[in-house]
């Protein structure tokens, strides 16, 4: 349950909670989440299972760049390509470059030369 409430001449957006009774924590969550602007980059190792438990968290906008600096400054210069599954992609498993664009909870494998 949102309100929305006028002070100063500014609307603000309002999210009733309680710590105490566990009552729209999560909505609150989603909403700083949300107005910070992040987005979560799901890590699948090739040959291996995604981690669901530990997104990367990045900016909206994000690419797959950020994605491999975040993970190690060589994962760039040793890029081949990227698989992604998700929003971002045309179809699952989706063979992408450096400079594409991702989106919440995209799922990624990164492929790096020898």
């Amino acid at each position: 349950i949102e309100h929305e409430i006028i002070l100063n001449g500014k609307h603000w957006e309002v999210i009733p909670i309680s710590a105490k009774e566990k009552i729209n924590l999560d909505l609150l969550k989603k909403e700083i989440f949300n107005e910070l602007n992040l987005i979560r980059i799901y890590l699948k190792p090739v040959d291996g299972e995604v981690d669901y438990t530990r997104p990367m968290i990045l900016k909206r906008g994000a690419i797959v760049e950020d994605v491999c600096k975040n993970l190690h400054r060589d994962f760039v210069n040793k890029f081949k390509y990227a698989l992604v599954w998700g929003k971002s992609a045309k179809y699952p498993g989706q063979r992408v470059g450096l400079d594409h664009v991702l989106e919440d909870e995209d799922i990624i494998t990164i492929v790096s030369k020898r």
